[in-house]
């Protein structure tokens, strides 16, 4: 691979002035020019100081290779912005510069580089920062207040680079070669366009835009080029001028009346715009609109708010924040709308992941999207239609990943939609489907050890009289197959049966709907599906792992070992690693079950999830009082006779075996290595921060090592090989010797029952064509860990109170465990820190996951000679964690 930065994108040490520098300067006062030339050499300075903070990349200029110009574009990290008071020198997002004056650098008069490209200053949504929530808006900022369309495009830059010449770039590039795949040339192709029109040359342009200094900002918005959410119509699509902005290192944007005209003129669209005189009128039209979505009939992504800052008033509440800015100073927040805009957009997204199943061959089905994209009734109902629709009509998607023919294939839904109303979908096109009659039913709760499925199901037991049958209570070599005879013997004399185990692999499942198969009428499977998907891995094995070592021995094989906690803790890893995702097909029906929730939550969920499957009418559910009082008399009950259960032994054998049940390797005797378990979800993470950037230049600089590392991601998913256990390694047993105090503390803390919280950031991806990692940075105690809430597991009433009340780091630290964490970390060698990262998987079986940590250490070292290690900032993700010993 080469190297993922050009050498022209950061300036050298020794050069950072170009060669062919132009002498000539547009107009503007000497104190102003020499303002936005020091900014420049402060960001020059960031640049070189802090890389990761603010970077920029050196381009030719296209169209004036005669005379040499090249610009620089400044990009400052996205996360900083939120920072008070600011790293940055400006705030400005969309920032081209070049350097005047001759070969020695030494400038014009002093003025070493100037500002050709200024967009807007960053700004933000409706309570995204402190100082944009209503209450501080109205006492920092005075009407009027403009409102303007919030495009759905690619922003667009248009400035003067020579007194007859303009450049035309996206957010962080001037474009070059195809115009189709690059939005500067598609910009430049409308904005000529323009000029024809008006029978104007772009000489004409420039000298307008050279004698005032100012930057023209437009949407590109041209569903021919690319389509985003929303649609335009053909009056609609080109160029859409919104904002006329002074050329300088202080944000001032001319008027709307002013930018209205300059598009008249020149044959730009103009953006629609409403004025308000006081903020209170805003709030009550934006509110009015978010109930539809729509404006003038048309839906809406939302509105960008112009307005200043105002002086504050003396007394102010305790919630109102000051804007980072001085009274008088311009002044933008915006207010985006979810719907339908944030409805529209995950239909694309679906429909994208759907055509990627089909052109694999696989089954495109509801089951495999993400559950958090599949809550909303009509995007049900649309990836019911849509499935169908691309089985009838494969021709009309063979350029949807290629970003055309979304909206026209929402249009044809909406309106299927509109003329039949929200029926069921499914099947459309291959025939109808009856609705199946069943006679029996078996519950197969679809869970891992501590969800909570043995209560549950011995709730609805004893509330119902259904029959119970638990396969931990059935010991021996065949002890899958007598479990399974023991529910269909059930069956002969009960109506519905629960099938009492995890159940978390397909082969349970198929075993299940095979012994019943015989039966008319049909047996029907009800699923209690605990979700462990939702959440952070290693939030759901805190949960379970904490309700295991809470009920001791009252369990027939997985008991905690007083003298090691990590056997039962291991054995959740496990059963959490080898899980396999229920498919629809394979039950006939699924009751979404929710294993952070406390007891008599979770039975609430079952009995109303399992009545509605089974058509009671609505006497036949108990109230909530009967439920509560049958879940203690459970709680209270239930009592496992450990001598009548074959196959005990100490609390490793019992750790052995249950393994064994969750398809796991035999488990260690002691710790192979102990590691800080962040509770993220790094699939999510990933596929947010690789996503494509609209504008994203894809063949060079960040938006290039941003596309391998997605093809890299892909890979990993489509094999099957990122980490289902993400963790930090802290000290491993072969390398104990480096630092014998770091492992000796980590043993000591992981051997305490209320050890402290830890916590870093994630922050650089690392990676080759082998493997992916992530970087930790920052280790350090959490804040939940230094302070004592009181919150301990003893004080939870199993009753009511839902695990989620017991987030990581309210798990009852002692002092003692707050001390020795806090020796770990001052103590942490520093060669131990430059090191540590996640490893988010390998290529193949072939990469030891050690690979990792190597590829992190060439990168901290600086000995990537052959130029194979990519390198990607994410921004900082925020994640805490226990340390625990782990086995494998």
């Amino acid at each position: 691979m080469a190297d993922p930065t050009p050498t022209s994108a950061v300036p050298s040490q020794s050069q950072t002035h170009t060669p062919n520098a132009p002498t000539a300067l547009p107009p503007s006062t000497r104190k102003a020019q020499l303002e936005d030339s020091a900014l420049i050499d402060t960001l020059l300075g960031l640049s070189k100081t802090s890389p990761k903070l603010v970077k920029s990349t050196l381009s030719d200029v296209p169209g004036c290779e005669a005379e040499g110009l090249a610009v620089r574009s400044w990009k400052m990290n996205e996360f900083k912005y939120y920072d008070v008071p600011s790293p940055f020198p400006t705030l400005a997002r969309g920032l081209f510069t070049m350097d005047v004056g001759d070969e020695d650098g030494d400038g014009v008069d002093g003025v070493r580089h100037r500002i050709v490209v200024r967009g807007y200053d960053k700004f933000f949504n409706i309570g995204e920062v402190p100082w944009t929530t209503w209450e501080s808006i109205k006492d920092h900022t005075t009407g009027p207040y403009t409102l303007s369309l919030k495009s759905n495009g690619c922003i667009i830059f248009i400035a003067a680079i020579t007194p007859s010449k303009v450049l035309v770039t996206s957010k962080h590039s001037v474009g070059s070669g195809d115009a189709t795949v690059s939005h500067a040339m598609m910009g430049r192709r409308w904005l000529e366009r323009y000029l024809k029109e008006k029978g104007r040359e772009e000489k004409d342009l420039a000298g307008e835009l050279w004698r005032k200094n100012l930057t023209a900002v437009a949407e590109l918005c041209d569903d021919n080029f690319e389509e985003h959410v929303l649609a335009y119509p053909p009056d609609k699509t080109g160029l859409h001028l919104h904002g006329l902005n002074h050329s300088s290192k202080y944000f001032h944007t001319l008027l709307t009346a002013e930018v209205d005209a300059f598009a008249e003129e020149w044959g730009f669209i103009r953006t629609a715009t409403l004025d308000f005189d006081t903020i209170e009128e805003v709030k009550t039209f934006s509110d009015e609109v978010a109930k539809t979505g729509k404006w003038d009939g048309e839906a809406v992504e939302g509105f960008v708010v112009r307005t200043h800052v105002g002086v504050p008033p003396r007394n102010t509440k305790a919630e109102s924040s000051p804007t980072p800015y001085p009274p008088g100073s311009t002044f933008f927040f915006k207010i985006k709308y979810d719907e339908p805009y944030m409805m529209y957009r995950d239909w694309r997204e679906l429909t994208k992941m759907l055509l990627t199943k089909h052109a694999k061959g696989e089954r495109m089905q509801a089951s495999g999207l993400p559950k958090g994209k599949m809550r909303r009734e009509e995007t049900r109902k649309y990836v019911d239609w849509v499935v169908g629709d691309i089985k009838r009509n494969p021709a009309l998607y063979e350029t949807y990943l290629n970003g055309k023919g979304i909206i026209a294939t929402r249009e044809r839904f909406l309106r299927r939609l509109e003329e039949g109303g929200l029926q069921d979908f499914s099947g459309e096109g291959e025939g109808q489907t009856t609705k199946q009659e069943f006679g029996k039913t078996v519950i197969v709760p679809v869970a891992v050890p501590g969800c909570g499925k043995t209560t549950v199901s011995l709730a609805l037991a004893k509330l119902f009289g259904f029959g119970h049958s638990q396969s931990d209570n059935v010991q021996g070599k065949k002890a899958a197959v007598t479990f399974v005879k023991n529910v269909v013997g059930l069956l002969k004399t009960h109506d519905v049966v629960i099938a009492d185990k995890n159940n978390h692999l397909r082969q349970h499942r198929t075993a299940l709907r095979e012994a019943t198969s015989n039966f008319s009428p049909p047996v029907r499977l009800l699923a209690l599906h605990f979700d462990i998907t939702s959440k952070p891995p290693a939030t759901i094995h805190r949960i379970c792992s904490e309700r295991i070592f809470k009920r001791g021995e009252n369990h027939q094989t997985l008991r905690p070992d007083p003298t090691s906690k990590g056997f039962h803790e291991e054995v959740v890893w496990q059963f959490i690693g080898s899980s396999e995702e229920l498919a629809p097909d394979e039950v006939d029906g699924v009751v979404d079950m929710d294993v952070e929730g406390g007891v008599v939550e979770q039975v609430l969920q079952a009995v109303e999830g399992v009545g509605r499957a089974l058509g009671w009418e609505e006497g036949r559910f108990p109230s909530e009082e009967r439920v509560r009082e049958v879940v203690q008399e459970v709680l209270e009950g239930y009592k496992v006779d450990v001598g009548d259960v074959s196959g005990g032994g100490g609390g490793k054998k019992r750790a052995q075996g249950q393994a064994q049940e969750g398809k796991g390797k035999k488990i260690a005797s002691a710790p192979r290595y102990f590691g800080v378990l962040p509770e993220v979800d790094l699939a999510k993470l990933l596929e947010t921060e690789l996503a494509v950037r609209e504008g994203e230049e894809l063949d060079s600089g960040e938006g290039k090592v941003r596309k391998e590392a997605r093809e890299m991601f892909e890979v990993l998913k489509k094999g099957n090989r990122v980490t289902k256990r993400p963790h930090v390694t802290l000290t491993h047993k072969t390398s104990a010797k480096e630092a014998p105090e770091v492992w000796d503390l980590c043993v000591e803390l992981d051997s305490m029952s209320g050890p402290p919280v830890f916590e870093g950031v994630l922050k650089t991806l690392v990676f080759t064509e082998r493997v992916m990692a992530l970087t930790f940075e920052d280790l350090q105690l959490a804040d939940s860990a230094i302070e004592d809430t009181g919150k301990k597991m003893e004080d939870l009433d199993p009753l009511v109170d839902s695990f989620e009340q017991l987030p990581v780091g309210e798990v009852g630290t002692s002092n003692k465990a707050r001390k020795v964490g806090g020796r770990l970390v001052e103590g942490l060698p520093d060669a131990i820190r430059r090191r540590l990262h996640v490893t988010i998987g390998t290529r193949d079986g072939g990469v030891a996951p050690i690979e990792g940590k190597f590829v992190v250490e060439q990168w901290r070292e600086g000995e990537d000679e052959d130029g194979e290690v990519r390198v990607l900032d994410i921004g900082e993700t925020k994640v805490t964690g226990l340390l625990k010993g782990l086995y494998s």
